[in-house]
């Protein structure tokens, strides 16, 4: 019930807008009775078990009575010792007592216990193997044969090899599910591949220690999240280092500047949970604060102007050729006006590489590429 509420009032306006309300109250409605139902089992059970113990615990002192008070009057046992009996009858029962007091708490512990052991059971987590902090970051990307998959052996890259040379931006252009973000995801090492290398300036990203790895590597995504908190903690993320004067540069140059100053409040806005007080657009134009001020040597737009206007695509594009000004840019894009301008474009079909090129020189190809801005 908690889950489906906590989902249901986080995605209101999508139940709202297709006018669900009525079907989404209909299974709220159902999960009520099966909650009041396991309530009035629970409870037909302890009006059982009560009465019962409570029944034996009677019949035991009253039996030690009976029996007693024929052993006090001829003689052989004590009234002290009756009492005692008596006493230890209590001290049994308590317990059992005790025990149907507890039985749902028991219930629910064992079942939040079962939960925790798995997640901590789980082998999810990736393994930080690389000791190396001495690469220099150039910006020399490669990509040798990869091969990967999420599931099994479905393989979404399928010997995968190209190569970004320092400094210049490329652009992945490709249908939906051909593997541009995967691409993405495996450079910062949100994923390990299975087969194949990767190598950054001659190194392999495994080799490289992953907390500098990711200090190397910016990254700005299509969908953006912010913590409730305020704008200047979302932009550093809690780094003493960043001043405001670095936040205000960072909002000049990506065209932020003018929204923030709208706020009274200015960097102190909080933006609620998840950037509620800001619009998709301007959480994105944070999001490229916070790559701004962290000075990356590698920067990733995955599909980072896709929510944006064009107004505001014009800033950010402006924005991101100041950033990128002598650092390796990859960019993973629909829009023709993002990526024209690229150094270099991959074309990626199927977990592969099937052009690349400039704009023009894939224009002239008359391939995928032609095909896919031109049908």
């Amino acid at each position: 019930m908690n889950e489906f509420v906590q989902e249901h009032v986080t995605g209101m306006h999508i139940v709202q807008a297709f006018s669900r309300e009525s079907e989404e109250a209909e299974r709220f409605e159902e999960l009520n009775c099966l909650h009041r139902d396991a309530n009035v089992s629970s409870i037909k059970a302890f009006s059982i078990f009560f009465p019962v113990v409570e029944m034996l615990s009677a019949t035991s002192v009253a039996l030690l009575l009976w029996l007693g008070v024929g052993g006090v009057v001829s003689g052989e046992i004590t009234l002290g010792e009756v009492l005692q009996f008596v006493l230890y009858v209590f001290m049994l029962y308590r317990p059992i007592r005790q025990l149907a007091d507890r039985f749902n708490v028991l219930q629910l512990g064992i079942i939040n216990a079962d939960r925790v052991f798995k997640l901590m059971n789980s082998d999810e987590t990736l393994k930080d193997t690389g000791t190396r902090e001495d690469v220099e970051f150039a910006g020399k990307i490669e990509f040798r044969d990869v091969w990967f998959a999420y599931n099994d052996e479905n393989w979404v890259l399928k010997g995968l090899s190209f190569t970004v040379e320092p400094g210049s931006t490329v652009a992945f252009v490709g249908s939906t599910g051909a593997g541009k973000s995967t691409i993405i995801n495996l450079l910062s090492r949100f994923y390990d591949f299975q087969k194949g290398s990767i190598l950054i300036d001659g190194v392999d990203i495994r080799d490289i220690k992953l907390s500098y790895l990711r200090e190397n590597v910016g990254v700005v995504q299509q969908e953006v999240f912010l913590m409730s908190d305020t704008l200047r903690a979302n932009v550093t993320l809690h780094d003493d280092d960043v001043s405001d004067k670095m936040i205000w540069d960072a909002a000049e140059r990506v065209g932020a500047a003018d929204f923030i100053r709208k706020y009274d409040d200015g960097l102190d806005l909080n933006v609620r949970e998840r950037g509620a007080m800001l619009s998709v657009g301007q959480r994105q134009l944070i999001a490229f604060m916070r790559a701004y001020v962290a000075s990356p040597s590698i920067l990733i737009l995955d599909e980072a102007t896709s929510s944006i206007d064009s107004e505001s695509e014009q800033m950010i594009q402006k924005a991101t050729a100041s950033i990128s000004e002598g650092r390796t840019a990859l960019i993973v894009a629909h829009r023709f006006s993002t990526i024209r301008d690229a150094d270099k474009i991959f074309v990626i079909d199927s977990g592969l590489v099937v052009e690349f090129g400039t704009h023009d020189e894939l224009i002239a190809l008359n391939g995928v590429y032609h095909s896919s801005f031109f049908l």
